[in-house]
């Protein structure tokens, strides 16, 4: 390469693919010991990491190689689930006799994916709260990022994303959509519905995913699935009820029984998430009930407490978001910390993922859907300009102009937290905004 990694991967548009979409340039630019390369898919129905391994280790181990190879980390570790027997094949087979990089075989829990309960799983050290994995040593990337840094290295910009549609639809599939296309395109191409009267979609995976009711909406870098499911469906009616209900259900009925804290993938981590603490506090109305801020500060949202372990229904999550939001409002910053040492009943406490998907009542949908590798053509795209941490991408070019697939269309400021934007098709620019770029495609 002519240029470093950094200035590679920011002019590229690469962020991480499977998460928050921090970009990738600055998580790069550090010297960790191990570079960690997740595949275990958090997300029950979820495809597209299994699928990426399977057909595309290549890149992925490619990728790893590039990132050791500029960080100087002598160890890359691959964390995949132990049943993708597929991916395991494809992965040993792209490493081949090389040293430097292994398999971490994986059970079938829920959130396996997260990405401390990982950083421990390969370094037996916790990531403390207020922290990132490089305090414990290590960098953490998801398997498709790893290919857009292996892609953008051979001067390929991120212009599309792979994306699960499954649920209520005639045919899941996984797709390889332009950035921008509508989640109706997508949903579409997956059977339908075609009308979402009685239809809700969730974007993201069935646990930690948000309800869209807007289908016109466009794919971003950090899309990774479409879930469609009937608007009575109890998951629908969980994510979409009121906070006030739920407040007053926990008033009426929560006990105090600890189970929501007991099972927390991150509490048995030393972390002291303690979301029992939370509905004390909603139930009372008083929010100095609600424990240490540190522990709040330390959820991932993985919806446990929610979705398995409360045995009245109520939604402790929902409630540990808000209290995170409001301790950010009031200036509250988390203190880098780990309160307690690992439980050791740690490993029994695990969530095994098909009886999580039953208590999602998500089960009925745990099909394949087969990876397409043809592009999704669409009539038009709507490129968001921020689709990341940090600052949105400025426009560079104006309605009328004429574009073709990966040409730069909004530009990183300088100095500023924030990578390129590419079209994502051939075709003309219809209208720029302050938040979004829509394109027509070439006739």
């Amino acid at each position: 390469m002519d240029k470093p990694l950094t200035q590679v991967l920011r002019e590229a548009g690469v962020v991480g693919a499977g998460g928050a979409g921090f970009p990738t340039y600055v998580k790069v630019d550090g010297k960790p010991e191990v570079v960690i390369a997740n595949g275990a898919e958090c997300e029950p129905l979820l495809r597209v990491d299994r699928q990426l391994m399977e057909t595309q280790a290549d890149k992925i181990v490619a990728g790893m190689r590039i990132v050791m190879q500029f960080t100087g980390a002598l160890r890359g570790v691959i964390c995949l689930k132990e049943k993708y027997h597929l991916a395991q094949d494809a992965l040993q087979t792209a490493i081949g006799s090389s040293t430097g990089i292994t398999l971490l075989l994986m059970g079938n829990y829920y959130p396996a994916g997260d990405e401390q309960m990982m950083v421990y799983e390969v370094t037996g050290s916790v990531v403390p709260t207020g922290g990132l994995p490089i305090d414990c040593g290590a960098l953490v990337q998801n398997v498709s990022t790893l290919i857009n840094i292996a892609d953008a290295v051979n001067g390929k910009p991120v212009t599309h994303k792979y994306v699960t549609v499954t649920g209520e639809v005639n045919t899941p599939l996984t797709l390889c959509v332009p950035i921008g296309a509508s989640y109706a395109d997508c949903i579409l191409a997956a059977g339908g519905p075609a009308c979402a009267d009685d239809y809700s979609i969730i974007i993201g995976g069935p646990a930690m995913g948000f309800i869209e009711d807007d289908w016109s909406k466009p794919v971003t870098k950090t899309t990774g699935g479409i879930v469609v499911l009937r608007k009575d469906h109890s998951l629908i009616c969980k994510k979409a009820s009121s906070l006030d209900k739920e407040a007053m259900l926990a008033r009426a009925v929560c006990c105090q029984c600890n189970f929501c804290t007991y099972l927390c993938p991150r509490n048995a981590l030393g972390l002291n998430v303690e979301p029992h603490k939370v509905m004390r506090a909603v139930a009372y109305g008083d929010m100095s009930l609600m424990g240490e801020a540190n522990g709040i500060f330390s959820c991932c949202d993985c919806g446990i407490c929610t979705n398995f372990a409360c045995n009245f229904g109520l939604t402790p999550s929902r409630f540990m978001t808000l209290a995170k939001q409001q301790l950010a409002q009031k200036g509250i910053h988390p203190r880098k910390e780990t309160k307690f040492s690992v439980d050791p009943a740690r490993e029994n406490l695990k969530v095994p993922a098909k009886r999580y998907m039953q208590r999602l009542n998500v089960d009925r949908y745990d099909v394949e859907a087969p990876l397409v590798m043809q592009p999704l053509t669409v009539k038009s795209v709507q490129i968001l300009l921020k689709q990341h941490i940090g600052v949105p991408a400025q426009p560079i070019v104006s309605a009328g102009d004429r574009v073709f697939e990966g040409q730069v269309i909004a530009s990183a400021p300088e100095g500023k937290l924030c990578v390129n934007i590419h079209a994502s098709i051939n075709g003309i620019i219809n209208i720029v905004t302050q938040s979004a770029i829509e394109i027509s495609a070439a006739q």
